[in-house]
């Protein structure tokens, strides 16, 4: 039976579109998913795309969290049943939500970012990224203002104790996140926030890459396996 996976459109979303691109090529099916609907419509994943949702007003993220569709997001992913991706300002949104620690910042250059970006992936037991190698070098788009990932020490302290960082920067952060944190997990590993865009790296015609297949290509392998996840590489 062929995944359903729903991808969520916010007003001002602009990658919802690649983002379901990206599922149908992995060889899944997407699912429209509304920001105004409390209805997961019995998916078996969602995707929280990247764009502006909501403008950006107050910060990014910060409104998108109180919409009626994470109503029902929210508590079937701490669970840990509900396997979510969000990408860039989906990543903001898992830290509005407090499904992730820590916030996106502005980037420290004080400017947007547009480039092809190494990732180095390290916790390779999530949802999202058991079909890459520990250690594995990828290149995908990063493309954002607001990517700076800052917490805490002691959360950093946490997230590096317990294989929660899913992606590093290779070489120095191009936008000032901490430890140079790309993407990191929750403690189940279903949820995990990413500031690149995997879904823009899925064909070699349009990308630098199809390095980012494998994030959606390792959720499959998940489903079929029907096993729980762990929080990270160890």
């Amino acid at each position: 039976m062929t995944a359903r996976v729903g991808v969520v459109t916010f007003p001002g979303s602009l990658d919802d579109r690649d983002a379901a691109r990206a599922v149908r090529i992995s060889g899944a099916e997407p699912v429209s998913l509304w920001h105004g609907d409390a209805d997961l419509k019995g998916v078996d994943a969602v995707v929280l795309p990247g764009g502006f949702s909501y403008g950006d007003y107050l910060r990014c993220g910060a409104i998108a969290r109180f919409a009626p569709i994470m109503s029902e997001l929210v508590p079937a992913a701490r669970s840990g049943a509900l396997p979510v991706l969000g990408i860039c300002n989906g990543f903001q949104i898992l830290c509005e939500s407090h499904l992730l620690p820590g916030a996106l910042t502005r980037n420290s250059s004080r400017h947007f970012i547009c480039r092809d970006q190494t990732l180095r992936i390290e916790a390779t037991t999530t949802a999202w990224t058991n079909g890459y190698a520990p250690g594995q070098e990828v290149v995908i788009p990063l493309k954002s203002g607001e990517g700076s990932y800052v917490a805490e020490a002691a959360t950093l302290d946490e997230l590096e104790r317990d294989g929660r960082i899913v992606a590093r920067y290779v070489g120095t952060a191009p936008n000032g996140s901490q430890r140079g944190i790309a993407g990191i997990t929750n403690e189940h590993g279903n949820v995990v926030g990413l500031m690149p865009h995997p879904e823009h790296a899925v064909e070699a015609l349009t990308g630098p890459s199809v390095d980012g297949l494998g994030f959606f290509t390792s959720l499959l392998s998940h489903l079929a396996s029907g096993s729980p996840v762990g929080a990270g590489a160890r």
